[in-house]
C-alpha cells in the first residue's frame, strides 16, 4: 500500500476512535488509544491495512520521541503536592508493587519469553508506573523486537482495561469488609458534579497559535537532538533518561508553560504511533510469540495490585483513595480522572490527575533501573 494511503488510514482510525470515546458509553470507558489500537488490529489483521509498512517505521522514530517531548512539557512538578500526602503514599506504594512484580516476571518467564524479557520488565514497569507513554519510551530505547513490542501493547490494552473494571468494584469490597466509610463531603467541591470539574480541566486549554506551535516544535526538535549529543557523550546514560529530564526541567520554565497545545499535539502523534502499532500486531505473529507475554503482565498487574491494596488496607486506606492511585499508575492521568468520576469522587479527580503526572515523568526512570536490575540477575 502506497505510505501516504496508509498514514491516512491511520489518521481515519485515530479520528474515528476519538469521535467513538466521545459519543458512545462503552468506548467512552475504554479510551481513544485503546480504541485505536484494536480498531488498526482488526483492519490489519483484515488485509484492509498492511501488517508492515515503512510508516510504522517513522511513527516508532522521531515521531513518537517528539510526542513523548510535547506531553512532558505539560507536567508542572510543583502541582504534584496538590495531590496530598494520602494520595502520594498510595501512588508511591503502587509504583513499588508494579517494580517488584516486573521484576518477579521477569525473572519467572524469562525462559519462556526469551532474551529480551529483561527489557519487558522495564516497559511493563514503566507503563504501569505511569501510562503507556513510557512503555513506548522505554522500548524505543532498548530496541525490544518489534514482535514483543507488538504483543506487549496488545498485553497491556486489555489488561489495562481488565485492571480498570476491578479498579470500580475493588473499593466497595475493601472497604466494606474493613469498616471504612467512603469520605465524600469534606468540602463543598466533594459534592461536585464530577462532570463539572471535567468541564474546568477542559477549559483550562487555550487555543494554539502559530507562535505556540512554532514554539513548541523548536523546544521538542532542540530536545530531541541535544538528547543524542548527551547520549553519545555519556553512553552509559540511556538517551530516553535524558530526554525525559530535559522535557521536565524545560516544562517547569514559565515561558514553556504559555505555548498551549503541547499536551494536544502530543496525544495526537502518540494515538497514531498506537495505531500503527495495532496495524502492526498481526495475529498470528502475537500468537507465534505465545502466551507468555499475556501472563506477564497480568502477573506484574496482579502483584501490584496485592500490595498496594494490601498494604493500603493495612494503613487503614480509603478504598477510593487505593483505587484511583492504583489507576494512576496502571492507566495515567485520564483513566484515574475517569474512575474518579465514575466512584463519585470528585475530590480526588484532581489528586489522581496530579499523582498520574508524576507516574509520567518517573516511569521511565524506574522502568529503565528494573530493566537493568533483571538483566543483571541473569534473566
Amino acid at each position: 500500500m502506497n505510505p501516504t494511503l496508509t498514514l491516512f488510514a491511520l489518521a481515519v482510525v485515530v479520528l474515528c476512535s476519538l469521535w467513538l470515546e466521545h459519543n458512545v458509553k462503552v468506548f467512552a470507558k475504554l479510551g481513544a488509544a485503546a480504541t485505536a489500537i484494536m480498531v488498526a488490529m482488526v483492519l490489519s489483521n483484515l488485509g484492509v491495512i498492511p501488517g508492515a509498512s515503512p510508516v510504522y517505521d517513522f511513527l516508532m522514530g522521531p515521531l513518537v520521541l517528539a510526542g513523548i517531548v510535547l506531553i512532558l512539557l505539560s507536567v508542572n512538578v510543583r502541582s504534584i503536592r496538590d495531590a496530598g500526602t494520602p494520595m502520594l503514599v498510595a501512588f508511591v506504594i503502587g509504583a513499588v508493587g508494579t517494580g517488584v512484580g516486573a521484576f518477579a516476571m521477569g525473572i519467572a518467564l524469562g525462559s519462556s519469553i526469551g532474551a529480551d524479557a529483561w527489557k519487558l520488565s522495564g516497559q511493563f514497569t514503566g507503563t504501569y508506573v505511569g501510562g503507556g507513554m513510557n512503555f513506548v519510551a522505554i522500548g524505543q530505547e532498548l530496541g525490544t523486537a518489534p514482535d514483543l513490542f507488538s504483543a506487549g501493547i496488545a498485553a497491556d490494552v486489555i489488561i489495562t482495561a481488565v485492571w480498570l473494571v476491578a479498579c470500580l468494584v475493588i473499593p466497595e469490597i475493601l472497604d466494606r469488609r474493613a469498616g471504612i466509610r467512603s469520605d465524600t463531603s469534606a468540602t463543598d467541591a466533594a459534592a461536585a458534579d464530577p462532570s463539572s470539574m471535567l468541564a474546568q480541566l477542559s477549559s483550562s486549554v487555550n487555543a494554539m497559535t502559530l507562535t505556540d506551535f512554532a514554539g513548541l516544535a523548536t523546544i521538542a526538535l532542540g530536545v530531541m537532538w541535544f538528547s543524542d549529543l548527551l547520549a553519545g557523550w555519556l553512553p552509559m546514560v540511556p538517551k530516553v533518561l535524558w530526554l525525559t529530564t530535559l522535557a521536565l526541567a524545560l516544562a517547569q520554565l514559565r515561558f514553556v508553560r504559555r505555548l498551549n497545545g503541547a499536551v494536544v499535539l502530543g496525544h495526537s502523534l502518540l494515538l497514531l504511533f498506537l495505531a500503527g502499532n495495532g496495524a502492526k500486531s498481526v495475529i498470528a505473529r502475537i500468537v507465534e510469540v505465545g502466551p507468555a507475554i499475556f501472563y506477564f503482565a497480568a502477573g506484574v498487574v496482579a502483584i501490584h495490585g496485592i500490595i498496594i491494596f494490601g498494604v493500603g488496607r493495612l494503613l487503614r486506606m480509603n478504598g477510593d483513595l487505593l483505587s484511583i492511585a492504583s489507576q494512576a499508575n496502571i492507566g495515567g492521568s485520564t483513566t484515574a480522572m475517569a474512575l474518579a468520576g465514575a466512584r463519585r469522587r470528585p475530590d480526588l479527580i484532581l489528586p489522581g490527575v496530579a499523582v498520574g503526572m508524576l507516574g509520567s515523568a518517573a516511569g521511565n526512570y524506574a522502568g529503565i533501573a528494573v530493566a537493568f536490575l533483571v538483566r543483571s540477575w541473569g534473566a
